[in-house]
């Protein structure tokens, strides 16, 4: 029997006031104002710092290791046991959002976050502070898993383009200036303020949201915790399937765990088939707009990730510039990006996401051509030029991307979309910086322009995907 969201019947616990919290959106109206504001202000808090820790510890991965008097590959740990705990957790978490409710698992994962930051930067050991980044990560996915539902039940569907684009343009500054904000935290404190600056934003940020965010009707099915469990050992599979083959591993290594991630994916696919709101959403994937939104989000992050691995390499040992010149000549694509998310999430609520998407990619396709074939002694302001037109792109791009992901489920599976949306993220992120580590062993002379090139690749692959969308007639879900 399928499962529908339970309303009018004060004997169901989920559909009780007190369970749903405070504000309760059945309405579909989203949140009045100024409640609206501090709700989105939360998610913002929220989304930055997870988002932000997912890049800021690498560059302190070589003071960490000096600290700990560990070496350097096993310091590599400090960063992957966060993205791996993140990566295998979002879905199921995703899933237990549309069943307990978003706002319950947010401010659990904010919780959890905030907690474990403390751990991180308490921690005298590797060990511990590998277990601690991995805490940390859940807390990231839960945060993660269903911050993009929870816009939706923020804002009316007419406005939801801006909120959407608030999220984007959150999630892209986050991704880009992580090792900006790194550098000037380490430059003045002990690594362990990278971690214990997150406790005072969770606690102010837990504090407003438990007033601010609001409730959701969900429904009552069953929590599947076999597809939990399948999910964790298929994305965690093949990650290190992916990494193993950026980073040199044994081939016979690779293979074997890319042939487990691939059987293990075939049952877990096939049991989703089966359940009427499965974990892994293959049932939005049916939809062609779903399909499509989800296939762009990850070419376009993986051309985000070759860039921004590649480009301190190409400006440092090619052009000979300094590690301060070139946070400073990458600063242009966030802060542009700044400006364009606004307005095409604004635009998104009256164009094609499919058109808005196509233009962004076509013009970040051009910016990476743009900085491949940069002369060996470039100006400054020729590389700053290139840089701001691939923000302008991406930005152009994000939002309308995001909001057809989300409007295109159902409301009462915005946060299978959710998850989706951030898996996609990942998943293209993780390809990206698998594909550079490949790229530099393969020709390491021209690493750096080989992979704004393939970058390029796959900012063009995915104009073409979004463009696609232009003439679908996918059906759209209410907003």
């Amino acid at each position: 029997m399928r499962a529908q969201p339970s309303r009018g019947n004060p004997s169901t616990p989920s559909d009780t006031p007190a369970s749903r919290g405070p504000s309760a959106q059945d309405n579909e109206q989203g949140l009045p104002l100024p409640q609206r504001y501090w709700a989105i202000l939360v998610v913002a808090f929220g989304i930055a710092v997870s988002v932000l820790d997912s890049a800021i510890a690498n560059v302190a991965l070589p003071t960490i290791a000096r600290y700990m008097h560990a070496s350097a590959a096993s310091s590599i740990w400090v960063v992957n046991a966060y993205q791996l705990a993140v990566t295998i957790s979002l879905l199921p978490l995703s899933s237990l959002g549309d069943r307990i409710g978003y706002r319950r698992v947010y401010l659990g994962g904010l919780v959890l976050f905030t907690i474990a930051s403390l751990a991180c930067a308490l921690a005298g050991s590797l060990p511990t502070l590998a277990f601690a980044r991995v805490i940390q990560g859940f807390g990231a996915a839960g945060i993660m898993s269903v911050n993009t539902a929870l816009v939706r039940m923020i804002y009316p569907p007419a406005s939801l383009g801006r909120g959407i684009s608030i999220n984007a343009m959150v999630v892209a500054v986050s991704s880009a200036v992580g090792p900006t904000v790194a550098a000037g935290v380490l430059s003045v404190a002990s690594w362990q303020w990278l971690f214990a600056i997150n406790v005072p934003i969770g606690i102010a940020a837990l504090l407003i949201g438990v007033k601010a965010l609001p409730g959701n009707v969900r429904h009552d099915s069953p929590y599947d915790y076999v597809s939990a469990v399948m999910n964790a050992f298929v994305f965690g599979l093949l990650i290190f399937a992916v990494d193993g083959l950026g980073h040199g591993e044994h081939v016979a290594y690779v293979a074997l765990e890319a042939v487990a991630a691939l059987v293990i994916g075939y049952f877990f696919v096939r049991r989703q088939l089966t359940q009427t709101a499965p974990l892994l959403p293959v049932d939005l994937l049916r939809n062609p707009l779903f399909a499509l939104s989800i296939g762009t989000s990850v070419c376009s992050f993986a051309a985000q990730m070759l860039s921004f691995v590649s480009l301190p390499f190409l400006m440092q040992n090619a052009f000979g510039l300094s590690q301060v010149q070139t946070g400073l000549l990458m600063t242009p694509w966030p802060l542009v990006i700044i400006v364009a998310a606004p307005i095409a999430g604004a635009l998104s609520d009256r164009m094609s996401a499919g058109l808005l998407g196509g233009i962004g990619l076509a013009v970040l396709t051009c910016g990476l051509l743009l900085l491949a074939t940069l002369g060996p002694h470039p100006q400054p302001f020729d590389i700053g030029w290139r840089m701001a037109l691939c923000g302008a792109g991406f930005g152009i791009f994000q939002s309308p991307n995001n909001r057809t992901i989300l409007s295109s489920a159902p409301r009462s599976r915005s946060g299978g979309a959710s998850g989706m949306l951030g898996t996609a993220r990942l998943t293209g992120q993780t390809l990206g910086a698998a594909l550079v580590a490949l790229i530099f062993g393969v020709v390491p002379q021209h690493g750096s322009m080989v992979t704004l090139y393939v970058a390029a690749c796959f900012a063009a692959v995915a104009a073409v995907v979004s463009s696609l969308r232009v003439t679908h007639k996918g059906a759209v879900a209410s907003a």
